[in-house]
């Protein structure tokens, strides 16, 4: 006997409620006013909400206005701080590099991400990442954007895994993760592969809850292997917002209920920045219901990936980092 959509959206909302309740064990003591976790088996503590690296480098933005943004997060207890390689050519990592100097490197837990699916490309994308962001050692280094087969096959057999751990020893970088936003099928065989990843980065926002869902077939994996969870894409890519389907209050609060670390924001403005900052501290988990009322709300949009096209597209086997070519 098949579900009405309404049983269905009561049985997600009541198996979302449920799995929050696994967050509690990491909570970890406000600062600032700012909620803060741990992040899994690392035994960092951060912020519950965590400056998106992609936003500080557009060209809306001038250097200094991301750098004010990056210094009023620090002082309103953002300490967990994103970035990647490849984030608008490298001005993201360069801007955040400047922005955190002058004691400021000292209070945030700095990630960044690449593209290395072999020892060399791994080797040039942490050497750039070091020097851009004007530190010796990274906080959290993660393999990015997992998107096919072969880049899982790559990572694990081309020796790319022992080129981090050696770096890893040597002090450059101090824990190891992976993102993906693709398919919550490839995460899974990152995670049970064998490697012990420290973090993963996943889609968690209400669309994902019913299509290709990484908070229903990742989530519980990872917070059983305690691996810290960094959720990101909490307005859909932003579609949910623009389209007027979210508040950014909503979509946040609702990564938060569930069992995450930290939650990114890509904060593309002063005003906007400090509007997510105040929902960060201002925090209370959503209740069952308010889930109910919020899944059941959003369901028309999330058939079929329309609002997550991160979902949808179609990855590209001939981009630059991704050429499965021989070390």
């Amino acid at each position: 006997m098949s579900l009405s959509r309404r049983e269905f959206i009561r049985l997600s909302a009541a198996s979302a409620a449920a799995l929050s309740l696994t967050g509690i064990p990491f909570n970890a003591e406000p600062r600032n006013g700012m909620p803060y976790r741990i992040l899994g088996k690392t035994g960092i503590e951060v912020s519950i909400i965590g400056l998106g690296g992609h936003a500080i480098g557009i060209d809306e933005l001038t250097e200094q206005e991301a750098i004010k943004m990056m210094h009023t997060a620090i002082d309103e207890g953002v300490n967990f701080f994103d970035n990647a390689w490849d984030y608008n050519d490298g001005r993201s990592e360069e801007r955040m590099g400047k922005a955190l100097q002058n004691g400021y490197r000292d209070k945030v837990v700095l990630m960044t991400k690449h593209h290395g699916r072999k020892p060399s490309i791994a080797r040039k994308h942490l050497e750039d990442s070091l020097r851009r962001l004007k530190t010796d050692a990274l906080d959290l280094w993660q393999f990015h954007e997992i998107d096919e087969q072969w880049e899982v096959d790559s990572i694990y057999s081309s020796g790319v895994l022992d080129f981090a751990l050696k770096a890893k020893e040597e002090g450059k970088i101090k824990h190891i993760g992976f993102t993906g936003h693709y398919r919550p099928s490839l995460h899974l065989q990152m995670i049970y592969r064998g490697f012990d990843w420290e973090t993963v980065q996943m889609p968690v926002n209400v669309l994902d809850q019913h299509f290709l869902s990484f908070s229903r077939n990742v989530l519980p994996v990872a917070v059983e292997k305690n691996m810290g969870v960094i959720a990101m894409k909490t307005l859909g890519g932003g579609m949910l917002y623009h389209e007027n389907i979210i508040t950014p209050e909503e979509g946040l609060r609702f990564a938060m209920t569930l069992p995450t670390s930290v939650v990114l924001s890509g904060m593309d403005s002063y005003s906007i920045l400090k509007e997510n900052i105040k929902t960060a501290q201002n925090f209370t988990p959503m209740t069952e219901d308010e889930i109910y009322q919020l899944l059941e709300r959003t369901i028309p949009y999330a058939l079929n990936g329309k609002y997550e096209e991160y979902k949808t597209y179609t990855p590209d086997p001939d981009h630059e980092f991704n050429e499965p070519e021989d070390e």
